[in-house]
């Protein structure tokens, strides 16, 4: 679960993480009210998206009196923020967080993830922050500081001094660092993240340490006991398909390509988009429908995937394990007539009773392509988006 940066710092100052005065505006007159509230001295106003890469986009900007920030909330509301992540669709800017103008004498970064590698998690520090971190870390990996935490014994005060340190910071920012990545370390075990980030966390000329910018997400397997973080959450960024398939309980993700997938198993999904890499397609969503693939689960997903206009045929990839390959089998045909399928569709089932289920599949009426093997699945799915060009 991702947050809007003004959620993700409403929760980190209950850990006393030195964030800014803010204040969220929906609209230009809430705007303008904001700024007289911060003092009617200079503010940026920030684009809430969960999307990096804004102030390139536009999507950072500054304002110094009533009338200007007025015009610039107008202009930020009508406008459609892209970015790198956001990719050529962009997203619609419907929230602004406006705070103080601060006078910035360093960026630098600081992190928390988890490295699978080392099963542990790592604390990331850099003194290339803001814009620059990325490219650090792609040019210049020895740049970014890693510190990994023991997880029976917790991040310990030598390595939070140690970040600090090699940031660079002395005197009183070196102690106000040392406090902020302790709390951070705290907040990120609390909320159960997967991802906790300061970019850039700023010395000022003050020399006081902010986090200016923060970024946090959330293990979805951990919102059962997160219920202070997810009643803060806001869902209006989430794709719609992908709140119908909450509905249905599938995991589900779209992406931009064409060939609908539909499997049983994450590792599973993961592979299959891969397969259809390798053969030259791009898959238009991840669709997990988990280990007892029913014929009402399966109806769902294909509800789901012929929701999205870009796809023009569908790769089901079933696994029988928990369930058997003919009750799958049987399930995709009652499925198939149950929704009405409307592009070809490609199965390929591997498991216990493999065999039953292709002999249900051919003698079935509808209209799907049974494939032996993974390499069989790709070339049928390259052939039916070559008959599906033909036809347009």
């Amino acid at each position: 679960m991702k947050f809007y940066e003004h959620q993700a710092k409403e929760m980190m100052s209950e850990f006393n993480i030195p964030v800014p005065p803010g204040r969220v505006a929906a609209t230009a007159a809430e705007a303008v009210h904001a700024f007289h509230e911060l003092g009617d001295k200079e503010v940026v106003l920030k684009a809430q998206v969960y999307a990096g890469g804004r102030g390139k986009a536009g999507g950072i900007q500054r304002a110094t009196s009533d009338e200007q920030v007025r015009s610039v909330a107008e202009s930020m509301f009508d406008m459609k923020l892209v970015t790198a992540q956001t990719g050529e669709q962009g997203v619609n800017v419907k929230r602004l967080l406006i705070e103080p103008a601060v006078v910035i004498e360093r960026e630098l970064y600081a992190g928390i993830a988890l490295d699978r590698s080392r099963q542990q998690l790592v604390f990331m520090t850099s003194q290339e922050g803001g814009v620059e971190i990325e490219n650090a870390a792609r040019r210049s990996p020895e740049k970014i500081h890693k510190e990994f935490i023991d997880p029976a014994m917790g991040l310990q005060i030598f390595q939070a001094r140690r970040m600090a340190f090699v940031l660079g910071l002395a005197d009183n920012a070196n102690k106000q660092a040392v406090r902020c990545f302790s709390n951070l370390y705290k907040a990120f075990i609390h909320f159960d993240c997967s991802l906790l980030e300061i970019n850039p966390l700023v010395v000022t000329s003050a020399q006081n340490v902010l986090a200016l910018d923060l970024k946090m997400n959330i293990d979805d397997n951990a919102l059962y006991r997160q219920k202070e973080a997810v009643d803060i959450h806001v869902e209006e960024e989430i794709d719609p398909l992908e709140k119908k398939a909450a509905s249905f309980h599938l995991n589900y993700i779209k992406l931009d390509g064409s060939v609908g997938c539909m499997v049983n198993g994450a590792g599973l999904a993961m592979a299959t988009m891969d397969l259809v890499k390798n053969a030259g397609a791009q898959p238009a969503n991840f669709l997990d429908v988990g280990g007892a693939a029913s014929a009402e689960t399966i109806a769902n997903g294909f509800r789901i995937i012929l929701k999205d206009e870009n796809v023009k045929t569908i790769l089901v990839n079933i696994f029988g394990g928990i369930v058997r390959c003919d009750r799958v089998a049987q399930g995709i045909v009652d499925a198939a007539q149950k929704v009405g399928l409307t592009v070809p569709v490609v199965v390929r089932l591997a498991g216990t009773n493999a065999d039953e289920a292709f002999e249900i599949l051919k003698k079935s009426d509808v209209d799907i392509f049974v494939a032996s093997t993974l390499n069989d699945a790709a070339q049928k799915i390259l052939n039916s988006l070559n008959q599906s060009k033909e036809k347009e």
